[in-house]
């Protein structure tokens, strides 16, 4: 049941928020083009400009876990909005580093922070849905993924047109800073657990002011963060399969043309955002389980079809229902996650996301690794895999509608 707050719907704090999430797919897809000019620049091997890449992910595995002691010092609003403006900064020492090393420094901190605001905005995104009574956080999801499709348009146009890399990346972190503190007006107030049902903020109370490393050792918590971890892994191979090796599996053992070949991620991502905005209205009448269970069968036999029957077109539409099928996975698990009992609040989305990014970080080398054995086919076949693991573990989510 929703909680009393939940007949005051704040318009303004969901629009805020969204534009969080719009800045933050925006923000850092205007860099991705630009990697060439930055590895000329700098006079970078490939292996150099790998380093600086994995950088980021390896800071947003090691300080991602900062956030929870952020919000619960400061709040998801002040924590989401303070980590955008330094994102918004920073970005600009990503376009001006004079060698390698600065890069590398500022890729860290870019993945430090972007990881810290995902967790702090979604938190937030949270609080917002809670005072609806209904499910919206998908809709959120579904801006970010627009925000990284304009970002990456907006950046391959101003390489495009040759504008200077730290005067493109300077506007861009000005209207990440000025979306920031505009979106800070407008958020909620008050501490985290305001919009729960009283039983819930109770417990609440109680769970924050207990000894934390009970909460954490105790046997449903470790179940639970078990079964969620093993969920957003496999979310995160289904995602990232068509964008490590979509191309790669199209035009080396399909013949398919460089243009044809992009068209694995943008087909996935295409059927992913449309989902995404879509999705909350799936969730209120199927519930996070029932759809998660659905979107896992729809990887099955979307990419089993595909890798039993390889071509073109199948493959294609195989990773547009894998799009589908995962859009609404990871706000299931992050709300799910945030419910866990007996952590600080946004400890659960915290460690969450953590093991999304692991997922994400263990994908590519594992297919490669079997691609280089045998081929890449054989490989994507940890992509139906997955699927079977999302139906396997899809009973933590929640059967009812948020």
């Amino acid at each position: 049941m929703p909680s009393p707050a939940a007949t005051d719907r704040p318009v303004k704090a969901r629009c805020a928020v969204a534009a969080l999430f719009f800045t933050n797919g925006f923000l850092f897809a205007n860099v991705v083009p630009r990697y060439p000019e930055i590895k000329t620049d700098l006079a970078l091997s490939n292996a150099a400009l790998g380093t600086a890449i994995a950088a980021m992910p390896l800071g947003a595995l090691l300080l991602g876990l900062a956030a929870s002691p952020l919000i619960k010092r400061f709040g998801s609003a002040r924590t989401a909005v303070f980590s955008q403006l330094l994102m918004g900064l920073n970005i600009l020492l990503v376009g001006t580093a004079p060698n390698l090393a600065v890069l590398c420094l500022g890729m860290f901190l870019a993945g430090s922070l972007d990881s810290v605001t995902d967790i702090a905005m979604n938190a937030h995104g949270l609080r917002v849905q809670r005072r609806y009574g209904r499910s919206i956080l998908n809709s959120f999801h579904g801006v970010w993924s627009i925000g990284a499709v304009v970002g990456g348009i907006a950046g391959a146009g101003a390489a495009q047109a040759g504008l200077s890399l730290a005067i493109h990346l300077a506007i861009v972190g000005a209207l990440a800073i000025a979306s920031a503190l505009t979106s800070n007006r407008f958020l909620l107030p008050g501490p985290e657990d305001a919009e729960r049902a009283p039983a819930e903020s109770a417990a609440e109370s109680a769970r924050t002011t207990a000894p934390g490393r009970r909460a954490w050792l105790r046997r449903p918590v470790l179940t639970a963060f078990l079964l969620l971890g093993l969920l957003t892994a496999a979310a995160a191979v289904v995602e990232d399969a068509p964008a490590s090796w979509g191309s790669n599996y199209l035009q080396n053992e399909l013949d398919a043309s460089p243009f044809v070949g992009g068209l694995a991620f943008m087909a996935l991502q295409g059927t992913q955002t449309v989902a995404r905005l879509c999705g909350d209205h799936v969730v209120r009448r199927l519930g996070d389980r029932t759809t998660a269970r659905i979107g896992g069968l729809l990887v099955v036999v979307g990419m089993g079809v595909a890798l039993l029957w390889p071509s073109v077109p199948t493959t294609v539409l195989g990773f547009a229902l894998c799009g589908i099928g995962i859009a609404t996975l990871i706000p299931a698990a992050f709300h799910a996650a945030d419910e866990i009992p007996g952590l600080w609040p946004g400890a659960g989305i915290a460690v969450a996301a953590f093991l999304l990014r692991v997922g994400f970080l263990a994908s590519p080398p594992v297919i490669g690794l079997i691609a280089d054995a045998e081929s890449i086919r054989l490989g994507l076949v940890l992509v139906p895999l997955a699927g079977l693991v999302i139906l396997a573990t899809s009973g933590i989510l929640d059967k009812r509608s948020p």
